[in-house]
């Protein structure tokens, strides 16, 4: 059975980061192949002598006229039963693509008078049914080339010994939603450090605001009853296929109740080696 990838997403998003990675996990990768050749890509490897059964192809903007028809063909090789097909979209924040685009210099493929703030949105927009049916959502606004490429190699690496990557992220909601999340829990009903002026300016690592949080019974309780819950729900996400799984755990700003209890819950789940990322802490 070939394994295939398909991966697509914003320009500048850390689509080339994505392709090398897969590049040294074993796979044959193509970049910007036009959808409607992907299934004469794949017959012809079929009739090799040497099989190759990892292939990850990006499909992104630069598909031109051939991205209409990527959803319909995507679609159809998810009903093949020799293909294994799993489709990934990588985004971040609009100020942050400006920004590397910046960095970089590089000019954005639907530019032409240096306006990127406009293009990306026409990108979103041409991208929206992509998005949409994607396996794998992964926001790389606050990632590093490193912690990508982690991500992956987690996610796809077929000698990883776990069955599920696990990523635990504490955030702020008045920072934003994190919508790479798959389960988010909100823990603005616990007991807030940010209004006692000695701790307000401590985070969750400090041992005054642990203590502040967890002397609370309900904080305990709902510690207990959120590591239960998961518990009985990866195994079922495993089951259904599910290779990636976020859980975002928000307070009010990032910094102090959802870092205290993220770190709790995510330590009852060492087995699975969980990564831990606390988005906001530094956040004002």
């Amino acid at each position: 059975m070939i394994k295939l990838i398909i991966l697509s997403g914003i320009s500048g998003s850390g689509k080339s980061t994505a392709v090398n990675t897969f590049e040294d996990l074993g796979f044959y990768c193509i970049d910007n192949l036009p959808s409607k050749l992907i299934n004469n890509f794949l017959e012809l490897f079929s009739n090799t002598e040497k099989k190759i059964n990892q292939i990850a192809i990006v499909i992104d903007i630069r598909e031109g006229i051939f991205l209409k028809e990527a959803v319909d063909v995507i679609t159809a090789l998810k009903n093949k039963n020799d293909i294994k097909i799993e489709t990934i979209f990588l985004d971040a924040k609009d100020e942050v693509i400006v920004k590397r685009y910046k960095e970089t210099r590089r000019k954005h493929p639907l530019s032409e008078n240096g306006d990127i703030s406009k293009t990306i949105s026409q990108e979103r927009d041409k991208l929206s049914e992509i998005r949409l049916i994607a396996d794998h959502l992964i926001d790389t606004t606050n990632l590093n080339v490193h912690q990508l490429k982690e991500i992956i190699k987690d996610t796809f690496d077929k000698n990883s010994s776990n069955d599920i990557s696990l990523n635990f992220i504490s955030f702020g909601y008045k920072h934003g939603f994190p919508y790479d999340a798959d389960i988010v829990f909100d823990v603005r009903f616990l007991p807030n450090p940010y209004f006692n002026e000695k701790l307000k300016d401590l985070n969750g690592f400090n041992d005054k605001i642990i203590d502040y949080v967890i002397k609370s019974e309900v904080s305990v309780n709902f510690i207990n009853k959120t590591t239960d819950l998961l518990k009985y729900l990866i195994p079922h996400y495993i089951k259904e296929g599910k290779s990636y799984l976020t859980i975002g755990i928000g307070c009010t700003g990032g910094k102090h109740r959802s870092v205290v209890i993220t770190n709790q819950i995510s330590k009852n789940f060492s087995d699975l080696s969980p990564k831990v990322n606390h988005r906001d802490i530094s956040k004002a």
